[in-house]
């Protein structure tokens, strides 16, 4: 952690241009480094420091640097640059000297920032004046995010709760886990309090991007979650599920938020390029900018030289149910594996690009070909799909690339909707007291929207927690829910250590013949649990102590 705090001592005057380009945080001038005392004596000065904080959240569509996804590090995807290092986290040679994914350095620099607002604005310059306890909710809330990013991936961490100086003792052992989930929910209880009722989610367009009351709840739900969840709760003790529903049921209670209509749920990806409101179904997002890359790096590799990275799993569309709501392993739902598309969940075909599916909207929409040899699956082609699927999530049909005149589309990371609250809660409650009224309530509201049936009456426990358990990993897929959720449930030996499919589909004519083939194997073990801390870390700091295997 040394390094992290002598640079961001030294780099006061260049945070402040740090977010240039996001949409809260566009100075129109130029005044050089400045001093850090100035700071704190001008309302313009203040607010940017705050705004600096929002630029250490994680905006999640690109985690390589190539275009790869989280999915592709579990069992949702196959990445198709077999060279990528998220592979590290599937061909077991994850390890404190092969990390990826590594948000340490990051995040602490992003606590520097946000402890040292909470420490310099209790007497800060800020217009009205009234304005300045709604900033600091803010401020406790990216804490709180901060600290939960290293959470989920680190377990028990040095909690940052001031901003630390070159001169303090930094070789500091690690809070226990019950410590750092304590530590979240007080600052999400603070932001809860502090950023006022009129900050809602209805921000004006220069504003999309920054922290809710709601937020801080949704945030405050999901790390109760996480701390009642096997992984941390080996004893089962209820009280922590019910703490996690209580939660979840509160920021239900708001009546703020609610779940998008199943004619508009893909707009809650595709955004105009013009500033348009945030739907009601986010809780929070990244600030929105104008891109294509999300389409360039995914889509199949006939339409215009799409990179085709994300490939999803065999495994993953066969968790998408008949559209009778059976699974397709039930013998009287009606599937027939070679025709193994047709009368499925129909967000299989609004998430999932496969065979015949249609890709891409007027001139260019045409049917994709992922049979061997068809215009997506080119064998010359390094890039084709590694498992006879594409992503269609997130994509938009409006953004061109690779051509003489590109169109961006407007589109943040959503790192909280409505959608999983709903599921949260329903977890938490099934736990705490089995499959109520109020279970079924949660999930059948999520699956009727999505155009399925709701459940059969009369799950057991045991049932209803594998139903919801798939109405997440359906419903919630590419979101970075399933790496984490597998994890939390403490069920990688069953789901990661194990090789994924995908659909080789031979064409002779115009008849088709489909046939699942491993596409990869893969490699998970207990350690894996959690992730390795850096070497490099380690050996500035020997208290922080590596996580159990990776020593």
């Amino acid at each position: 952690m040394n390094k992290i705090i002598n640079r961001t001592i030294l780099a006061v005057g260049v945070m402040l241009c740090a977010a240039c380009g996001k949409d809260f945080f566009a100075p129109s001038y130029s005044e050089g480094p400045i001093s850090e005392d100035a700071i704190w004596t001008t309302d313009r000065r203040v607010r940017e420091y705050l705004n600096n904080g929002y630029n250490y959240m994680l905006s999640r569509y690109n985690v390589d640097g190539g275009g790869a996804l989280l999915a592709s590090g579990c069992d949702e995807a196959v990445n198709s640059n077999q060279n990528s290092n998220v592979n590290y986290f599937n061909n077991g040679t994850w390890s404190s000297l092969k990390t990826f994914d590594e948000q340490y350095t990051n995040l602490y620099a992003g606590l520097w920032v946000v402890n040292t607002f909470l420490q310099k604005s209790p007497t800060a310059v800020v217009f009205p004046a009234s304005d300045l306890w709604g900033l600091r909710g803010e401020a406790y809330f990216l804490r709180a995010m901060m600290h939960f990013e290293l959470f989920k991936r680190y377990g028990g961490i040095v909690l940052a709760t001031k901003a630390f100086s070159p001169t303090d003792n930094l070789n500091i052992p690690r809070n226990s886990v019950s410590e750092v989930v304590q530590s979240i929910v007080t600052d999400c209880d603070s932001a809860i309090a502090m950023i006022v009722p009129s900050w809602t989610k209805e921000w004006d367009a220069a504003n999309y991007g920054r922290a809710t009351k709601a937020a801080g709840m949704a945030l405050k739900a999901k790390v109760l979650l996480y701390y009642a969840s096997p992984l941390y709760n080996s004893a089962n003790e209820i009280q922590r599920w019910q703490d996690a529903a209580d939660a979840a049921k509160a920021l239900m209670d708001l009546n703020k938020h609610g779940l998008l209509s199943k004619t508009d749920f893909q707009s809650l990806w595709d955004y105009t390029a013009a500033a348009t409101t945030y739907n009601k179904e986010v809780i929070f997002a990244t600030s929105a900018s104008n891109i294509n890359t999300i389409e360039s790096y995914n889509a199949p590799v006939g339409f215009t030289g799409g990179l085709g990275r994300t490939n999803p799993t065999q495994e993953l569309v066969d968790a998408f149910e008949m559209a009778n709501g059976l699974p397709i392993t039930d013998a009287a739902s009606g599937y027939n594996a070679q025709n193994p598309y047709a009368g499925r969940d129909p967000r299989l075909n609004q998430f999932i690009v496969y065979n015949g599916a249609t890709f891409k909207t007027g001139s260019l929409s045409r049917a994709v070909e992922t049979f061997d040899g068809g215009l997506d699956n080119v064998l010359t082609n390094v890039n084709s799909t590694k498992t006879g699927y594409y992503l269609r999530k997130f994509l938009s049909g409006n953004a061109t690339y690779n051509v003489t005149s590109v169109t961006n589309v407007r589109r943040p990371w959503v790192l909280f909707r409505y959608a999983d609250v709903l599921l949260m809660h329903a977890e938490a409650v099934n736990e705490a007291e089995g499959p109520t009224a109020a279970v079924y309530a949660d999930v059948n509201a999520v699956r009727t929207r999505a155009g399925m049936p709701v459940l059969p009456v009369g799950l057991s426990q045991q049932d209803m927690r594998a139903r919801i358990k798939n109405e997440r990993r359906v419903e919630l897929c590419f979101e970075e829910q399933r790496f984490f959720d597998v994890r939390r449930w403490k069920e990688g030996e069953l789901y990661l250590n194990t090789p994924v499919h995908g659909m080789k589909i031979t064409k002779a004519g115009t008849a088709l013949t489909y046939a699942p083939f491993v596409a990869e194997n893969r490699v998970f073990t207990n350690k894996n649990y959690l992730y390795p801390f850096q070497q490099s870390e380690l050996n500035k700091a020997g208290n922080l102590t590596q996580n159990p295997g990776y020593e």
